[in-house]
């Protein structure tokens, strides 16, 4: 059974965070009253973002009670102007070497490219303006995380490019990330190939803990794997 379509995360897999995210989010909770430390959010990488705030808010003040929605809806919203901001004008964004190559190789060999995220599609489609991927026909489907019925680890947004692809065996796909909830959704898809990638939010050592299927610490390394 050959695999049909490659799922991968796009901040810290595709293109570089450069800590971005964790910083978006630490100055989006600082603004609402919540000083919160950087190793509180990094555990949190991929997540959609709602649920990750929501998430360290309960944590942080369990007693909230009404005013949590309030507050994780003006969270979210300095969080999605900061990272907004960033990739529309940061002259240091750049996707990580090898990504095109691995796209062309794929292509190459009738495997579609898909791209899902925690990121709502507000910020997704900035990224995609500045890559370009879409404009010059790399990528066969994108799916966020505002997009889908559940984020990540649920395994929603790859069950929806399935459905996209004409694909019903998961067997047939496989996911690609950097963190936890990457592995994770690959896994409860039943995705055959779970590989994470060293480039992100997570090391090799913590990757590891999630039991993927193949860790690379090279984006290219997931064409061989891919088509054994």
């Amino acid at each position: 059974m050959a695999i049909k379509l490659v799922v991968f995360d796009i901040a810290g897999t595709t293109v570089k965070d450069e800590d971005k995210v964790i910083e978006a989010f630490r100055v989006s909770f600082e603004e609402a009253g919540y000083p919160v430390p950087a190793e509180t959010i990094s555990p949190l990488m991929g997540y959609k973002k709602e649920e990750a705030i929501r998430k360290v808010l309960e944590e942080s003040d369990p007693d909230m009670g009404d005013k949590l929605e309030e507050k994780i809806a003006a969270i979210h919203s300095g969080f999605i102007n900061f990272m907004v901001r960033h990739y529309r004008e940061s002259a240091t964004f750049s996707a990580f070497p090898n990504t095109e190559e691995t796209f062309r190789r794929l292509r190459r060999n009738d495997i579609s490219i898909g791209l899902n995220t925690g990121f709502p599609r507000v910020i997704a489609d900035v990224i995609m303006e500045r890559v370009g991927w879409i404009k010059m026909g790399w990528i066969n489907f994108l799916v966020t995380s505002d997009e889908a019925p559940h984020g990540r680890p649920h395994p929603d947004m790859i069950f929806d490019m399935m459905r996209l692809a004409g694909i019903e065996d998961a067997g047939e796909v496989t996911k690609v990330g950097d963190t936890e909830v990457d592995i994770r959704e690959g896994q409860n898809a039943g995705c055959r190939y779970v590989i994470g990638v060293t480039t992100g939010a997570f090391s090799r050592p913590e990757l590891e803990k999630y039991q993927p299927t193949h860790i690379v610490d090279d984006i290219i390394d997931v064409v061989p794997i891919v088509m054994q």
